[in-house]
């Protein structure tokens, strides 16, 4: 048995800081937890799928740079000729990338709450990770002290999830314009529930040279494929090439995406099936007693429970077969608050059940 000194002595102290991502154990539960499109395809798609996976060359390498997908990726988000495209393996490689090229002593800013992978990546590499909280009443843009941040810490990178995870709001864009205008460094606009919000960055790449702009197609309902990309100047994705492993997008992915996006109308359908659904959850919750929904612009909804009540509410829902996210032990304004991912109709219907008969209990 390892000796724990040789532990610490072999991995560096952020990593020893460090406790695992840890994804709960979904089986058996109807899994409304990690903001996954309920939706498969059909039979007839599935066979043309696998018609298109027949003749893929898996004794071969995969094209190192995704040549074909990276022009599809391009036309189907209509981005300029004047930008390029980086795939990762998920937005969490991309976002390991952009941190891995950072001078040691640099500083990343973000907003506190927001996605864990931003602080996570940042502290196990060492550099100086600030949170900059949002406004308690709205979970909007605290922008003065943003702006303050930005000029106390100079970060090399700012991440703004757009809209944001796991509060789902959708920041004021002119208050992220200031924060790319104040800023020395990257931003970065990572737009994973973009599908789901009807707004989007991506337009404005040409406008701000320190600008990029992230996505994922786990949302639309490929989560599987882990794919994510993200798009700015040849300058600065050229730095991010450096350092990507090669062939990091294997054959299948690569495939099957080129293939899910030249089908895109399956997943427009979807979109609009789980927004509306989204609406009719947000309703009642917010007819239940000592439930507070926010407006969400993503395909979850977070919303707060009575006063110290939210993990044993969390629990009661779970004893019944549901599984949602207990963002409560994070605390600070997500204190009191649970997740639910938007389902198909009947899973949403049994979660609002379960729901209601927890907070009867």
């Amino acid at each position: 048995m390892l000796e724990n000194n040789f532990i610490t002595h072999i991995f560096r102290p952020e990593v020893l800081a460090l406790s695992a991502y840890h994804v709960a154990n979904a089986a058996g539960f109807i899994k409304l937890d990690a903001m996954e499109n309920p939706y498969s395809w059909s039979e007839e798609i599935k066979q043309q799928w696998l018609a298109a996976l027949k003749d893929c060359a898996l004794n071969r390498y995969p094209d190192p740079e995704a040549r074909q997908l990276n022009a599809t990726i391009k036309r189907v988000n209509n981005i300029s000729d004047e930008f390029e495209v980086l795939l990762g393996n998920g937005s969490d490689e991309i976002i390991q990338l952009l941190l891995m090229a950072l001078p040691p002593t640099a500083s990343v800013l973000s907003t506190t709450p927001s996605f864990v992978m931003y602080k996570q990546i940042s502290d196990c590499l060492g550099l100086r990770y600030h949170g900059v909280p949002l406004l308690a009443d709205s979970f909007d843009l605290d922008l003065p002290a943003m702006l303050a941040a930005i000029n106390e810490h100079q970060p090399s990178v700012i991440f703004l999830a757009y809209p944001n995870n796991p509060t789902s709001t959708l920041f004021n864009d002119a208050a992220i314009i200031k924060i790319i205008e104040a800023a020395n460094g990257l931003v970065v606009i990572d737009e994973a529930y973009a599908p789901f919000a009807d707004a989007s960055f991506m337009n404005r790449l040409g406008q701000y040279d320190n600008l990029l702009v992230m996505r994922t197609v786990s949302k639309l309902g490929l989560a599987g494929l882990r794919l994510g990309y993200i798009a700015g100047l040849p300058a600065i994705i050229e730095q991010l090439h450096k350092i990507r492993l090669p062939y990091n997008i294997n054959v299948l992915t690569q495939v099957s995406v080129e293939f899910a996006l030249s089908n895109h109308e399956i997943f427009d359908q979807q979109t609009q099936a789980i927004c509306s659904e989204r609406a009719r959850v947000f309703q009642h919750l917010n007819e239940l007693d000592g439930i507070t929904a926010y407006a969400s612009a993503a395909n979850f909804i977070l919303f707060k429970t009575p006063k110290d009540q939210a993990t044993a509410i969390f629990l009661a829902i779970k004893q019944q077969g549901v599984l949602i996210k207990n963002m409560s032990p994070q605390a600070g304004l997500l204190t009191d608050c649970l997740r639910v991912t938007i389902g198909q109709p009947e899973e949403n219907t049994a979660f609002l059940a379960a729901l209601q008969k927890s907070l009867a209990l």
